[in-house]
């Protein structure tokens, strides 16, 4: 095994030129996809912080409050996913809407009346946090005769699931996309050091060597090529989260979200999915110089 790895350190050296372009390429392949990775992990947390926090506003039509509201609360109590429901007066309501706009209180100034309706804080069960539950609760609410208005962020969430799951299909499209590049690229690297020892490797098949002693050592090559290429993606994608996040976090809320780095196993599968792509491609280039 030592002496094959020997042979395969050789012909890198011999063809250095060739085997740092194919590592470049390998190393942008995956810096393109461990990005998409890290965006679709921390866009996840994102949106699993949203679930936890979930909640449904049920604004009252008119006066209903005064009659209907203990009865409505037990029959929106029963609605299934509801873990708890909190009434808010209007008065309540409108304190808080100046607490949260003390910066901006002439904005308030002149109002003669109350403008805000009675309402209910809707929580919800943990297994009904997900966007089809709360669409289908949203309805059964709205249906209610004493229910004026339904709100739960339904615009803003709508377009951000519609954007992330484009942004997905875009992931695996691209991410398709560059490893056939890379697998291009190992393929052609490894069929040029093929030619250019052609005679070499015609005396060892005329002398008796068999086809595993001839291809072993391009074999490791592509490995090295795949292994340098994807921690030099990886390191490259390291360097840019810890520019980006270091001017991104200090503007998010404090200690609400933090952006994180991927996942360690991730991590190792990338590596040997860029190891995966140096293979390959040298078996593709083997198979048919061989043929």
């Amino acid at each position: 095994m030592l002496l094959y790895l020997k042979r395969a350190i050789k012909d890198i050296r011999q063809n250095s030129f060739l085997n740092v372009v194919t590592i470049i390429t390998i190393a942008l392949s995956i810096l393109i996809v461990s990005a998409f990775a890290l965006f679709f992990i921390n866009t996840n947390d994102i949106v699993n912080a949203w679930k936890e926090g979930v909640r449904i506003m049920v604004y009252l039509k008119g006066e209903s409050a005064a009659s209907e509201g203990p009865k409505l609360q037990q029959i929106i109590k029963g609605l299934q996913g509801v873990s708890d429901v909190r009434f808010i007066p209007k008065d309540e309501g409108f304190k808080n809407l100046k607490e949260q706009l003390s910066h901006q209180a002439s904005l308030l100034e002149n109002l003669k009346q109350n403008p805000l309706p009675d309402a209910f804080e809707i929580r919800l069960t943990p297994e009904s946090q997900n966007w089809k539950d709360v669409e289908k609760l949203a309805l059964q609410l709205q249906n209610l005769p004493e229910i004026d208005e339904v709100e739960y962020g339904q615009a803003w969430l709508g377009r951000f699931t519609y954007i992330f799951n484009l942004f997905r299909l875009a992931g695996y499209a691209l991410g398709a996309l560059f490893f056939m590049a890379a697998v291009f690229f190992v393929a052609n690297t490894i069929r040029l050091v093929l030619y250019s020892r052609r005679e070499e490797v015609e005396i060892m098949r005329l002398v008796g060597a068999e086809d595993r002693f001839i291809k072993t050592p391009f074999y490791i090559e592509g490995i090295i090529q795949g292994a340098f290429g994807g921690i030099a993606g990886l390191v490259a994608c390291l360097i840019l989260f810890v520019i980006v996040s270091s001017n991104v976090q200090p503007a998010l809320s404090a200690g609400l979200f933090k952006i994180r780095f991927l996942p360690t196993k991730m991590v190792l599968a990338m590596v040997m999915t860029s190891m995966l792509v140096g293979w390959l491609g040298c078996f593709v280039s083997l198979k048919q110089f061989f043929r």
